[in-house]
């Protein structure tokens, strides 16, 4: 690993501590080195608050060392005014005299404009430092950006004989096939996504609330699938402790403010559409939990970036068939008594 590598390793750490709370915002580290040595460092926290390279700024202590110092940045630093000021322009207020940046800003407001205006001050640019694992830690942001639809998610668990549950059950509630363990890192994942989707089936025979309960972090946005008005106001989905939206054949008319109906016709193009409605929403991620006729109309459309399946020797005998996925290259864990495998549409 070479010493700019070693350094936008950091800001990629670093940068990482955002996740979940900086939507629309990308995830950004930046790292300021003085003569071999780390004198100030940042991320990018929430949006509408500084960005990551001014909170590296800010904690220099010495500002004389800056016009001296390289300052490093996963992503290109912005050049446009939004909720606050250009960080291209703050680099060069501290006359910051080499950037070393991870990968280009592909949002339409940046592209390129950020490293232009530093080089029009007379800063020393190196671009493309881990620019691979850079694009990896804003995979949500650029697939938003760029395909004009968030990241896709989808999760499951399956028996070791390929059920997802069983025909018939005593209550509204789930039967679980995981461990503890493994459900404490599904509630981890909801606090790092947008949004969470489920169909109408799931809604209906298992009530969740599709919170995070089990991990520190914000609740996702609910999403649910009613196409023919089912979902009553005595599901869990409908407690309106978090931003829920019902998508629906029918116009509904509410009092409830954390409830939007949203009228999507369920035809050939419904996945489409569907993606269209929380593109204009500003939704970049969602994780998509079931059941399986929803996560298979994903999968059979080519609709997803990324599957999370877990599994076990739980064996059901009969019940409702796990999605059919071709798994190709993937990574295995052991949770306990689970394994999971996570599986990527995309190179």
């Amino acid at each position: 690993m070479t010493t700019h590598e070693k350094y936008m390793a950091r800001c990629i750490q670093l940068a990482k501590n955002g996740l979940g709370t900086t939507y629309p915002n990308p995830l950004v580290g930046s790292v300021i080195v003085y003569k071999g040595k780390i004198i100030g460092e940042g991320w990018h926290q929430k949006a509408g608050e500084a960005h990551a390279e001014v909170n590296a700024i800010i904690s220099v202590k010495d500002k004389t060392l800056l016009s001296k110092s390289t300052i490093y940045v996963s992503l290109e630093p912005c050049s446009h005014f939004g909720k606050t000021p250009p960080c291209a322009d703050l680099i060069s207020y501290h006359k910051i005299p080499n950037v070393v940046i991870g990968t280009i800003d592909s949002f339409a407001k940046v592209a390129g404009n950020g490293i232009k205006k530093l080089m029009e001050s007379g800063a020393k640019i190196t671009l493309g430092v881990l620019e691979k694992e850079c694009k990896e830690l804003n995979k949500r942001f650029f697939t938003f950006h760029e395909k004009k639809r968030p990241y896709i998610i989808l999760k499951w668990a399956e028996t070791q004989d390929g059920f997802i549950a069983p025909l018939e059950k005593d209550e509204k509630k789930p039967v679980w096939i995981t461990n503890q363990y493994s459900r404490q890192l599904v509630h981890k994942w909801r606090t790092e996504e947008q949004a969470i989707l489920v169909g109408t089936k799931t809604v209906l025979e298992d009530n969740p609330s599709l919170e995070a309960r089990d991990f520190f972090g914000q609740n996702p946005i609910r999403i649910a699938f009613d196409r023919n008005n089912k979902i009553d106001e005595s599901f869990q989905i409908k407690n309106q402790k978090t931003k829920t939206i019902i998508i629906t054949n029918n116009v509904i008319l509410t009092k409830k403010t954390n409830i939007i109906y949203k009228n999507i016709i369920f035809d050939n193009n419904f996945a489409e559409n569907l993606l269209k409605y929380l593109y204009s929403e500003n939704i970049q991620s969602i994780i998509i939990e079931g059941g399986t006729q929803t996560i298979q109309s994903f999968i059979n459309q080519n609709l997803w970036d990324e599957a999370r399946i877990f599994s076990n020797n739980i064996k059901f005998l009969n019940g409702v068939k796990a999605p059919k996925l071709e798994l190709g290259s993937n990574h295995n864990f052991i949770i306990i008594n689970d394994k999971l495998k996570t599986v990527r549409n995309y190179d």
